[in-house]
């Protein structure tokens, strides 16, 4: 039956657990980092431990908007109540030594000690697999000459019992008073220690009780730090002729400064290079740029603490300092979140702690992409000042400029791209701009971008794609070999070069990625076709079967499932695609842009132009002329120069001044 008593109970034994609790917060990348950290400072193995997560951690993406864990962590009460019950009569060294949870055996002990003129007993029960204490061995350490008066059934109740720690009176023993052990309090100078050094008692003396040595703290005046688990340890086990610690004072306890949780590697000594799964390293990849995107905490100030006041043995008030605090590191690009302590990026780019304070750059700037910077992946813009090695990759969310040339590389940016020199593919170089690319030749490399290339001297045996336009402006300003793309101009002084060589073809009027996109999605749908004629066929056969034998095995009832789930998904796929391929047709055939080819100079034999899919192929050489279409043909008029709106272009964020 529950009563209120009860309820009183349990509550009770709760606060007790509750009080026993330790718990840590700790901050780390992973949960198993945290509890790992949490158990060292819990001392304490992580399977004895619970949590609750206080911030929730995130790899981001690619190492990106990463975010830490934050958990504060105690012990299992469950754990904490069992090392309780094993310890509460171990002396202060047993639970030294111990110093974590793990179960232990213990025998029971007992202690018989003479207090005043009787006679005590203290009987501490096993732990775990532990031994009783017998009852015999008590009545053997009791039969002394000098007790008298011995209560054996008084004996036998604490043997069977135990004494709940306490001492209990079981006889009478022959006291002379002069042979008592005596002992003094020492204060320390600080008045922060208080010891006594006991003498051992003479045959027929008295002991030390833990009341007496209280007591003799009293008079002393000492009212703060008295530790009776000492003091009964010390009566348990006496310690005679050296100095025993029996009240110790409260310490203060300066408050901790505020300091700096920091969410990225501040030292880029650390920042190490990439392994594959396999443990092989890839020495272009250094890993040595922290991306950070707009929004994300960068950094946390831990505020600083109060300090704890202190007391001496007999009360004196003893002040602490509170910690210090420290202002926020506030760079470039970045602000205070609404918390006031938090430091998140205003803008994506590399995070930096430059003079020891916290940095967002959105422009990087290298002296050269090579072994010594390995590949560059950058939210922003990247400033190359000397060449990009063979080999390697740039990709930027920015512009990518390079002052130097570009080998057989890999150029990927979001914005333009500008090469001062030029762009040397040998035929596996690759540029992507989502808007323009600017250099001053092309060779052998694979192009695309969404608007414009503009080049001051050459393009060859280039595949380059522009959704816009394609102008070469210099002074020879030639395109020789090579597949050229571009859904409004293309503008040179000459296309094509004496005598033939490598062909040269040259494509306007319509838009080259649409057109891609519609030649793959003709080409998966020619592919389903094909497929869904051989589904078609083994349904057929396993349904003639069925017809016949009335029954198919459970293996091929299955497999005439799955064919008939397979044409129901290529029908459905098939409709998609023509639907989306007649959406692109249409989109092709109504492009406004009436794309043209112009040459100041000369178009030389053997060059091929298509206007809107209409081909002119060039017999013989043809000089200052413009290639457009018209009623349904390729049409040759006067040359036509380019829109001079379109010749002063610049990158964005550069000036014609």
């Amino acid at each position: 039956m529950v009563n209120l008593n009860r309820i009183r109970e349990d509550l009770r034994n709760q606060l007790e657990t509750d009080s026993s609790l330790h718990s840590v917060e700790v901050r780390a990348d992973t949960l198993d980092e945290a509890l790992a950290d949490a158990a060292v400072q819990l001392e304490t193995k992580v399977a004895n431990l619970e949590y609750e997560i206080i911030e929730r951690g995130s790899n981001g993406f690619l190492g990106l908007a990463k975010k830490i864990w934050v958990v504060r962590v105690y012990q299992n009460p469950d754990t904490v109540k069992k090392v309780i019950a094993k310890q509460a009569d171990m002396p202060e060294s047993v639970h030294e030594e111990l110093g974590h949870t793990e179960e232990v055996n213990r025998d029971g002990v007992f202690y018989i000690h003479n207090f005043g003129s009787n006679v005590y007993l203290k009987v501490v029960p096993p732990v775990g697999s532990g031994s009783l204490v017998q009852l015999n061995d008590v009545l053997l350490a009791l039969k002394r000459p000098d007790i008298k008066s011995l209560d054996e059934a008084a004996v036998a109740t604490c043997v069977e019992k135990g004494t709940d720690g306490e001492y209990a009176e079981v006889a009478i023993f022959d006291h002379n008073a002069s042979a008592d052990a005596t002992f003094v309090i020492e204060i320390s100078p600080d008045e922060m220690e208080a010891s006594i050094i006991a003498t051992s008692p003479y045959p027929q003396g008295a002991e030390i009780s833990a009341e007496a040595i209280t007591a003799a703290l009293q008079t002393q005046g000492v009212v703060v730090g008295v530790d009776t688990e000492k003091i009964a340890a010390f009566v348990d086990s006496p310690v005679y002729n050296v100095p025993y610690v029996v009240a110790e004072g409260v310490k203060p306890v300066d408050g901790r400064d505020a300091y700096i949780a920091y969410n990225f590697e501040t030292d880029r000594s650390k920042l190490r290079v990439k392994e594959a799964a396999n443990g092989q390293v890839n020495f272009k990849e250094l890993n040595l740029i922290q991306n950070v995107v707009k929004g994300q905490p960068l950094a946390q100030k831990m505020p600083a603490e109060r300090g704890k006041n202190g007391k001496t043995l007999f009360g004196k008030f003893l002040e602490s300092k509170n910690g210090k605090d420290i202002p926020l590191p506030l760079g470039k690009n970045v602000s205070v979140d609404i918390d006031g302590s938090t430091i998140i990026a205003d803008t994506n780019g590399q995070v930096l702690l430059v003079g020891n304070k916290i940095n967002v750059e959105p422009i990087m700037e290298v002296d050269g992409v090579s072994i010594k910077t390995g590949n560059i992946k950058f939210l922003g813009t990247v400033i190359v000042k000397g060449n990009v090695d063979d080999g390697f990759e740039i990709k930027a969310s920015g512009n990518i400029e390079v002052y130097g040339t570009v080998g057989s590389c890999k150029l990927e940016a979001d914005g333009d791209i500008i090469v001062s020199l030029g762009i040397m593919g040998r035929d596996t170089g690759t540029i992507t701009a989502g808007k323009s690319l600017w250099a001053k030749f092309i060779q052998n490399t694979s192009v695309e971008v969404k608007e414009f290339v503009i080049v001051t001297d050459s393009i060859v045996n280039s595949h380059v794609i522009a959704n816009r336009k394609i102008l070469l402006q210099g002074k020879r300003a030639q395109i020789i070999g090579g597949h050229l793309f571009a859904t409004e101009e293309i503008v040179a002084k000459a296309i094509g070069s004496m005598g033939g060589g490598s062909e040269t073809i040259l494509e306007v009027g319509y838009d080259p990625l649409a057109k891609r996109q519609l030649d793959q999605q003709v080409e998966t749908q020619t592919a389903l076709v094909k497929e869904l004629d051989e589904v078609e066929v083994n349904i057929q056969t396993l349904e003639n079967n069925k017809k016949i034998r009335r029954v198919l095995s459970q293996e091929k009832e299955e497999s005439l499932l799955q064919l008939q789930t397979r044409k129901n998904e290529i029908l459905d796929e098939n409709e998609k695609l023509t639907n989306s391929i007649h959406e692109l047709q249409k989109y092709l055939r109504d492009l406004k842009v009436i794309g043209r080819v112009s040459a100041s100079g000369t178009v030389y034999a053997g060059v091929k132009i298509f206007v809107r899919d209409v081909k002119d192929e060039i017999r013989t050489d043809v000089k200052n002329v413009t290639f457009y279409y018209e009623n349904g043909f390729v049409r040759r008029g006067k040359y036509e120069a380019p829109n001079l709106e379109d010749v002063k272009r610049v990158p964005d964020g550069y000036s014609t001044n």
